[in-house]
C-alpha cells in the first residue's frame, strides 16, 4: 500500500471553497474508483490557506495508471479542474511508505495535528522504530491516526498524525507525556536522529472519512 498527501496552498480565503468543491463535484466524480480518500482537511495554524488530503492505492503503478484514467475524464476537467484552478497558488505531493494506521477515531468532530520530521540520512526507519515501540505508553495521553515514512520528494521525513477533541486537550496531552518517562526515554534516543521538525493543526472538511 502506497499513501499520498497532497497539499493544495490556495488564494487566502478560498481554502472552504475548495474543500466544498471536493466534497461534492470531485467525491461525485471520482468516489474511491481512483484511490482511496482517507482524510481531508483544512488548516488552522502553521501554513494558513492550505487543503490536505490523504489517499491510498495498492502501489504506485495502481496510482500511476488511476490518475491518469481520472486526468482524463471530461467531468474531472471540464467541472472541478476547471473550478478549483483560480484559486490554486501551488501543489506538493509526498508520497508515503505506512508504518502504522491509518485508524479511525472513536468520535467525530476533532482536530488533527499533522507532525513531519525530516531526520538525518538514513535514519527515518530507526526513528519510526523508535517510535512504534513507545506507542503504547504515549498513546494513553492521545491517540495517533497514522505513521508514514515518506518515500518522495524527501526520502528522510516521517510523518505523523495525531488527534485531538481539541486545542486544550491537545495541550495537555502534550504535557502528560512529557512527564512520562517511557516519553522521556523515548526522546532521549530519537532526538539526536532528528534535524527539523514542522507541526500543522488542521480541522477535518465536511467530507473527510476521517472526522
Amino acid at each position: 500500500m502506497i499513501y499520498e498527501l497532497r497539499t493544495y496552498t490556495v488564494m487566502p480565503g478560498t481554502e472552504q471553497d475548495v474543500a466544498k468543491a471536493a466534497g461534492t463535484i470531485a467525491r461525485d466524480i471520482r468516489k474511491d474508483d481512483y484511490g482511496k480518500l482517507e482524510g481531508y482537511w483544512i488548516t488552522d495554524i502553521g501554513p494558513l490557506n492550505q487543503v490536505m488530503h490523504l489517499w491510498s492505492y495498492k502501489d504506485l503503478n495502481e496510482r500511476q495508471r488511476l490518475r491518469g484514467e481520472l486526468g482524463k475524464l471530461p467531468r474531472w476537467n471540464s467541472e472541478y479542474l476547471a473550478l478549483i484552478k483560480p484559486h490554486l497558488i501551488r501543489q506538493e505531493v509526498r508520497l508515503l511508505n505506512c508504518v502504522a494506521g491509518p485508524f479511525a477515531p472513536a468520535s467525530a468532530g476533532n482536530l488533527y495535528e499533522l507532525r513531519n520530521y525530516r531526520t538525518k540520512s538514513g535514519s527515518a526507519a530507526e526513528w519510526a522504530r523508535l517510535l512504534t515501540g513507545v506507542l503504547d505508553a504515549r498513546q494513553k495521553h492521545s491517540k495517533m491516526i497514522g505513521l508514514w515514512i515518506t518515500e518522495a520528494p524527501q526520502p528522510n521525513e516521517v510523518c505523523h498524525i495525531w488527534v485531538y477533541p481539541d486545542l486544550n486537550t491537545r495541550t495537555a496531552a502534550r504535557a502528560a507525556a512529557l512527564n512520562d518517562p517511557a516519553w522521556q526515554a523515548f526522546i532521549k534516543q530519537s532526538r539526536p536522529l532528528l534535524e527539523e521538525m514542522h507541526s500543522t493543526i488542521m480541522r477535518p472538511a465536511a467530507h473527510s472519512p476521517l472526522r
